[in-house]
């Protein structure tokens, strides 16, 4: 049976300030409850060792970056049976609103921080054991410019938000940490999945909506 996908409010979404989850968000959830339902097992059996489920990690604390609506934090808290630290960060203080109030529909606890990726969290450095991040990852022109532009519009490659948070992920992640990471086609998937000598990743799941090629990345330590 599916976990539910937590009670969200659409009114606070759709007032041009906040993302409304969609089809990476929800692909997003569905690599994670994968992962803690059945776990990760490779044919490979040194990879299938790395790449262990969630639960028999026993996480303590997540960091949602970028959380938007807090869709996706407040089902990993849920899906956890609630044994967790919670915490998601967003430059967008709406969002923040936002996310808390998702929390609180859904009896979770959930502590939100107003901050640019992970600025200001040194406290939280090697500590975070679920990592998550759904980045504005649409090729664009120019960079954005409003709150809801910055939730898609990625830049060039699209990678203009990512490139800034990739180089610290390693210091963030706890010794047993998962980085889990929403990429497009478009994003150098290959590149992606080599960012780091201290990770190993691999594509969790993938899917086709619509014209564009979603892909959840799952990262571990070596």
């Amino acid at each position: 049976m599916s976990l539910p996908t937590p009670q969200y409010k659409l009114s606070a979404l759709r007032n041009g300030e906040v993302y409304e989850p969609a089809e990476d968000t929800f692909l997003l959830i569905d690599a994670i409850e994968k992962d803690i339902k059945v776990g990760v097992f490779p044919t490979n059996l040194e990879i299938g060792r790395i790449f262990q489920d969630i639960r028999s990690r026993q996480p303590q604390i997540v960091l949602e970056i970028g959380c938007g609506s807090g869709v996706v934090s407040t089902f990993v808290n849920q899906a956890l049976h609630r044994k967790v630290v919670s915490i998601a960060t967003d430059v967008n203080a709406k969002a923040l609103e936002c996310s808390l109030e998702t929390a609180r529909m859904n009896g979770v606890n959930l502590e939100v921080i107003r901050s640019d990726l992970d600025q200001g969290l040194q406290r939280l450095q090697g500590k975070v054991d679920l990592l998550l991040f759904n980045p504005p990852y649409v090729p664009t022109s120019e960079e954005a410019k409003s709150n809801i532009e910055r939730c898609w519009a990625g830049g060039p490659s699209g990678r203009s938000t990512l490139d800034r948070l990739l180089p610290r992920v390693p210091d963030l992640l706890s010794p047993k940490g998962v980085f889990y990471l929403v990429a497009l086609h478009a994003n150098d998937i290959p590149s992606l999945l080599r960012f780091s000598d201290h990770l190993k990743g691999n594509v969790s799941m993938e899917r086709r909506c619509g014209i564009e090629h979603l892909y959840i990345l799952r990262f571990v330590r070596i």
